[in-house]
């Protein structure tokens, strides 16, 4: 487990408890601090350790870190009632198109991807600061959703892709997506997160839970497992 100290076998659960605990709470400073967090999900479900930040924090800078460590896909999470209330849909039933049906996760029942939009003060919409732009203006509109009016601020399509959480969060979905709007809710902040999977350069697969830890080590960033998450919030 995350944060395991060595010891005496009596103390061993309340030692690594007690980490997770500090950790929790370190990841949650780190998240008003601007800061990333490192969240692996579970190995019996993606598998993988996303890069997350909160939304207002994304600079150009961060997303450069993002492409260049983490490597996967660079997207902004938003709580449910957030997307509901910029009338996003999930992108499988906005579609109309024979290949968004019969889907077949192997780690969950169906997929959180909403639009992909690029704010409309950007060019093209992939640079790093346009990127930042667009992420930026969707952590501040999630502050405020219904002082937003969506598509005046924002195109579709774009280069950040979107994902909404389930209504009922944990209670109903495991995924970053719910791990990362959970983690900014318990910090007080808006519901928008940027997630971004985390790859191994030698291998191109997901980058192992030990190298994560490793890379959060390294640069002195909170590393959670899902599991921590799950006992602190549910």
């Amino acid at each position: 487990m995350t944060g395991h100290h060595v010891g005496p076998r009596s103390n061993a659960n309340a030692d690594s408890a007690t980490t997770a605990t500090d950790t929790f709470e370190t990841a949650l400073e780190s998240l008003r601090a601007g800061e990333p967090v490192l969240v692996h999900d579970a190995a019996d479900r993606e598998g993988e350790t996303d890069l997350i930040y909160h939304a207002d924090a994304v600079t150009p800078d961060a997303v450069a870190r993002l492409r260049n460590d983490a490597g996967g896909l660079v997207c902004v999470a938003l709580g449910h009632e957030v997307a509901e209330a910029f009338e996003l849909p999930f992108y499988s039933e906005a579609i109309d198109h024979p290949a968004t049906g019969d889907h077949e996760l192997g780690y969950d029942e169906r997929s959180s991807f909403s639009l992909t939009v690029n704010h409309r003060d950007t060019y093209t919409g992939i640079t790093d600061v346009d990127r930042s732009t667009t992420i930026q203006a969707l952590g501040k509109a999630a502050a405020h959703p219904s002082k937003t009016v969506f598509a005046e601020e924002f195109r579709v399509p774009g280069h950040v892709h979107l994902l909404k959480a389930a209504p009922d969060l944990l209670a109903q979905r495991e995924g970053h997506t719910e791990l990362g709007v959970a983690l900014a809710d318990a910090a007080d902040l808006s519901s928008a997160v940027v997630v971004c999977e985390m790859l191994d350069d030698e291998t191109g697969e997901a980058l192992t839970p030990t190298d994560a830890r490793g890379y959060a080590a390294r640069h002195e960033f909170p590393y959670l497992e899902g599991r921590d998450i799950l006992e602190r919030l549910q």
